[in-house]
């Protein structure tokens, strides 16, 4: 019984340093899966008052020593370019020249003005974050267009040194725990202690998840680059006249207008009309015919009354 009680309130106790610890960062769980087609998830923000106060605490009695600053660098920019295919490839080219990766690409049809379709393209690379400038160079480099940019960063020290030191107290709480087990020998002992070190050693695995996200976060940008053919921004051209401006974009509303009332005719004419034939000749057949019951019903009682006010009209 003693030695049952002197493991609760050892366990307890490193239970509850570690519980301090987890108070430092909050408990969130990342998908490192990128998703197809879709920007790179970033970390949660903090602000830098906040930030500040943090990296202070975290470092225990070490204040004021220098922390390296991580920070993480997003880009998202859209190009328009002559040959969507050849660009890819040599976007691709590119990162991985540079020490990145293709995360995700997604390819994908279009209209063109003239009603030809021509490709565009959704791609996610990862290049070291040094380098983030020279890659948006190469990626916007010989473009016809480029429609937007963005470049995002965010500073995630505050939240790394946590999580370091949450890390230090949960390994530090696994090392107690195993020499606990050890000397356990009683059955009931080392179950209860093998499944407080088995809750240890998930929190571990779940923060060094955490750990590891950022770092490849803040040492690998993500660029989600949208790449569009040339001939989706082609102006109209009639006859050698190209309209500008609000005529262009009249010109462009009515043929698509156009363009959908010829789809609704087709329809209506191919589909919608033999429907309404088809569900139309039974019903007017069905009418026709309680009509005429309905009118031979009605002849004999008309010619009943007319014999009975005769002799009435006579007097």
């Amino acid at each position: 019984m003693k030695r049952i009680l002197f493991i609760t309130l050892v366990a307890a106790f490193v239970l509850s340093a570690c519980g301090a610890a987890a108070t430092a960062a909050p408990d969130v769980y990342y998908d490192f899966a990128m998703p197809a087609g879709g920007a790179p998830m970033e970390a949660p923000a903090m602000p830098e008052s906040v930030a500040q106060d943090s990296s202070r605490s975290s470092t225990g009695n070490v204040e004021g020593a220098a922390i390296d600053r991580l920070v993480i660098k997003n880009a998202d920019l859209s190009i328009v370019v002559a040959d969507v295919e050849a660009r890819m490839q040599a976007i691709q080219s590119m990162a991985e020249e540079m020490g990145g990766r293709l995360v995700s690409s997604n390819v994908s049809q279009t209209f063109a003005n003239n009603g030809a379709k021509v490709p565009q393209a959704v791609m996610v690379i990862r290049v070291p974050s040094e380098k983030l400038d020279e890659a948006l160079k190469e990626i916007k480099a010989g473009v016809v267009e480029v429609q937007y940019e963005t470049i995002s960063s965010q500073d995630v020290t505050a939240e790394y040194v946590d999580l370091q030191s949450r890390l230090k107290n949960l390994e530090a709480a696994e090392t107690q725990l195993a020499r606990i087990l050890e000397e356990a020998q009683n059955t009931e002992d080392v179950l209860n202690v093998f499944n407080q070190l088995t809750s240890i050693r998930e929190q571990i695995e779940v923060v060094k998840g955490q750990i590891k996200y950022y770092e490849e976060s803040a040492a690998l940008s993500a660029v989600s680059v949208q790449v569009i053919a040339e001939e989706t921004i082609q102006p109209i051209e009639i006859a050698g006249w190209k309209p500008q401006g609000v005529a262009r974009e009249a010109i462009q509303d009515l043929i698509y207008f156009s363009q959908d009332f010829v789809d609704f005719l087709i329809r209506f004419v191919l589909y919608t009309l033999p429907t309404l034939i088809l569900i139309g000749i039974p019903l007017y057949l069905a009418f026709l015919g309680v009509r005429a019951v309905y009118r031979r019903t009605r002849k004999p009682q008309a010619a009943t009354t007319q014999t009975v006010e005769k002799p009435k009209a006579k007097k």
